[in-house]
């Protein structure tokens, strides 16, 4: 009930309230499956210290390769929203690989990584993956309309 409650105020922007419940949540359970969510609130709250915290602890659990990259995507756009684009950027790029058949992990990490080199100035990277993302799943976010704008 905790861990529903506590989604039902992220959705809402109830940060505060969601790190209460979501960390009751994993307290009681011993999960790891929400800390990306619960991470992304204290990104919200300007925690970056908690952002990173999780983000250890995620890693260290070793989780399914979705969630990771859920993490990673926090962890990422934490560092980004403290003006360390670079790191960001080098973050991301670390899990760049080439895949045949991508998954929705791959596109969500290639999206983030587009954005990231967009607001880096770095517009021609921006443009292949925010492409990349298009023919992978032209639904996803607003990518049709960011590859339209840097073309």
């Amino acid at each position: 009930m905790r861990e529903l409650y506590g989604l039902t105020l992220y959705r809402e922007g109830r940060w505060r309230e969601a790190v209460r419940e979501l960390g009751a949540y994993a307290a009681l359970s011993g999960s790891v499956d929400q800390h990306p969510v619960l991470a992304d609130c204290y990104r919200a709250l300007g925690r970056p210290e908690m952002v990173a915290e999780l983000w250890e602890e995620l890693r260290r659990a070793s989780p399914g390769v979705d969630l990771l990259t859920e993490g990673l995507l926090v962890l990422a756009g934490t560092r980004a929203d403290e003006g360390d684009l670079r790191g960001a950027i080098s973050l991301l790029e670390q899990r760049l690989r080439p895949v045949r058949h991508p998954t929705q992990h791959h596109v969500r990490l290639w999206y983030a990584l587009a954005d990231l080199y967009e607001r880096s100035g770095d517009l021609p990277a921006a443009r292949r993956l925010f492409g990349d993302v298009a023919r992978a799943d032209p639904e996803l976010g607003s990518v049709a309309e960011r590859l339209a704008a840097l073309t």
